[in-house]
């Protein structure tokens, strides 16, 4: 690095500094020593109070420049337990086994996530894992030995993304009221900052926590930060290859993998084995887990049904993929499990109750469906579908295809 008072290359390591971002955690901080000033300043004024006002304004400026950036910093700083969360939580999200929404807390989905992930690639939590010293302990939180984990892999942590003319485009009015939704060509997002939460699996407060007293006026152009995970892109759904359009290509193909059973494997024609996918739903602790071959690929969190409407217990298949769905809003349907003629018919979009896909099962009217409240998942009931986050239903669908076998237990 070029010191610009010396002239002179110089080396300079990362200062870790305690309860700030983790983007300070690797700043490189440059220290300014009083002879390299001094020399810098030998070369302008020829009397020596000239020198001396010279080398002490110049002194001024990178403690200046500090305290400025760190009171930037600060505004927009997170606790280390709550960084450390975060880190973990984008981590598991990049690895394919979701946390549900980023939010900064070591919660039973990013615990449930992440004793998943070590199943599924052999390893074995550390010893003592729910314990830590008393004077870390915040909000009483049971933070995880992590020490089996290389997480650096999950940095930067935070980036930077500029808000688009696309983001806006998915913005707009969305009444409460359901008859007069159904009246829409598309049931958008309610702002921005909701966009920008949802495209980075994101917690609103969390982000707002980011970008202090900036989302409420967010607008085309700016710059917002974000979590560093693979972003969830709502214009590409229509355009999104799912294995069941591929499916559907080769229909004789299709018919014959659709009569494979969960465990079954194919030989194909070069001697290897076809891949066979299975979900298994488990209503005990909220998480769908996916297998290839009955190994553990990826698991996402998931709302079930309510006592009134029940998520069918047993071993279905799924029949096909919609994208971008309309749905059919039945109070009737929703609450006692019965069809109506008092209905509306709501308009597909992000805020659509079912989200962005819908993947059937050979029983009516269930599914695993996405969902207008990533808030709720795991955290409220369903109609007796099987609800996900946008961002992790997108996922499943990628991998999924007529015929594969969802157990639901």
């Amino acid at each position: 690095m070029l010191d610009l008072w010396s002239g002179e290359n110089l080396t300079y390591t990362s200062s870790q500094l305690t309860g700030f971002h983790a983007e300070r955690e690797r700043a490189q901080i440059m220290i300014y020593d009083t002879a390299a000033v001094t020399a810098f300043a030998k070369r302008f004024p020829k009397s020596r109070k000239g020198r001396t006002l010279l080398t002490f304004v110049i002194s001024l400026i990178p403690v200046l420049s500090l305290v400025a950036w760190e009171a930037n910093l600060q505004r927009s700083s997170l606790s280390p337990d709550k960084t450390a969360a975060v880190r973990l939580q984008i981590f598991l999200d990049r690895a394919d086994f979701s946390p549900g929404k980023i939010d900064g807390r070591h919660g039973d989905f990013t615990l449930r996530a992440l004793e998943l992930y070590r199943v599924a690639n052999g390893l074995t939590a550390p010893a003592s894992e729910n314990e830590r010293e008393e004077t870390t302990k915040t909000n009483s939180e049971d933070i995880p030995n992590v020490n089996d984990l290389d997480l650096s892999s999950a940095d930067p942590i935070f980036i930077d993304y500029t808000v688009s003319e696309a983001d806006l485009e998915n913005v707009g009015k969305l009444p409460e009221d359901v008859e007069a939704q159904s009246d829409l060509k598309s049931m958008p997002y309610r702002s921005l900052g909701e966009a920008i939460a949802e495209r980075f699996h994101t917690d609103q407060e969390l982000l707002e926590e980011l970008n202090p007293e900036k989302l409420s006026n967010l607008k085309v152009g700016e710059s917002v930060k974000v979590p560093n995970v693979e972003p969830f892109d709502l214009t590409a759904v229509k355009d999104l290859k799912l294995p069941t359009e591929k499916q559907d290509e080769n229909d004789a193909d299709a018919t014959e993998k659709a009569d494979l059973e969960a465990g079954d494997s194919k030989d194909s024609q070069n001697g290897t084995k076809e891949k066979v996918m299975s979900v298994k739903v488990d209503t005990k602790i909220n998480m769908l887990s996916l297998y290839e071959n009955d190994q553990l690929i990826a698991a996402y969190p998931v709302t079930i049904g309510s006592n009134q409407t029940e998520s069918p217990i047993g071993e279905w298949k799924v029949t096909g993929v919609a994208k971008m769905p309309d749905f059919r809003y039945d109070k009737a349907m929703l609450e006692q499990g019965k069809r109506s003629s008092d209905f509306h018919i709501l308009p597909p979009g992000p805020n659509n109750p079912v989200g962005v896909i819908w993947i059937q099962l050979n029983k009516k009217g269930i599914g695993l469906h996405g969902t207008s409240s990533p808030d709720t998942i795991g955290r409220s009931e369903s109609h007796g579908c099987v609800r996900l986050a946008n961002w992790d239903v997108i996922r499943l669908a990628s991998k999924v295809e007529s015929g594969v076998v969802v157990n639901i237990r």
